[in-house]
């Protein structure tokens, strides 16, 4: 399930709505991206939130491509970005992972955070569960 406040960035902004299918696609034609991972607004109503700041944050970083992921496929590519929380925000240098920001936020800490975050190196996105160690 969405909400009208997704859809409109998907219908106004014209943000893609990514899936396995055309998601890498989307990565190696922009150099810094931003995913915007919803889950079920009714579960977090902070997706709503994010979905109005998301349009501000693209006119505040121009470099930022947003891209929306679609709802079926946000479970499976959740694991490849390592987060534990909805909603979040996963920013990209083409395919390479920079970083997260999930939940929402004081306005003035996306401003310091996402220029430290798309300044940084890709690393490893961090891995999402517990870790298996035999004896």
């Amino acid at each position: 399930m969405t909400s009208p406040l997704i859809e409109r960035l998907i219908s106004d902004h014209q943000y893609p709505q990514l899936s396995t299918v055309n998601l890498q696609d989307f990565l190696q034609t922009h150099e810094y991206s931003v995913l915007f991972f919803s889950e079920d607004p009714k579960r977090f109503p902070e997706s709503n939130d994010v979905a109005v700041v998301l349009p501000e944050l693209i006119k505040a970083f121009p470099q930022l491509q947003a891209g929306v992921i679609d709802r079926q496929d946000e479970k499976k590519l959740q694991s490849q970005f390592g987060f534990m929380s909805w909603p979040a925000l996963v920013f990209m240098h083409k395919e390479q992972y920079l970083g997260t920001l999930t939940g929402i936020k004081d306005w003035s800490d996306y401003l310091t955070d996402i220029p430290r975050i798309l300044a940084s190196e890709p690393t490893r996105p961090p891995s999402v569960g517990i870790p298996v160690v035999s004896n």
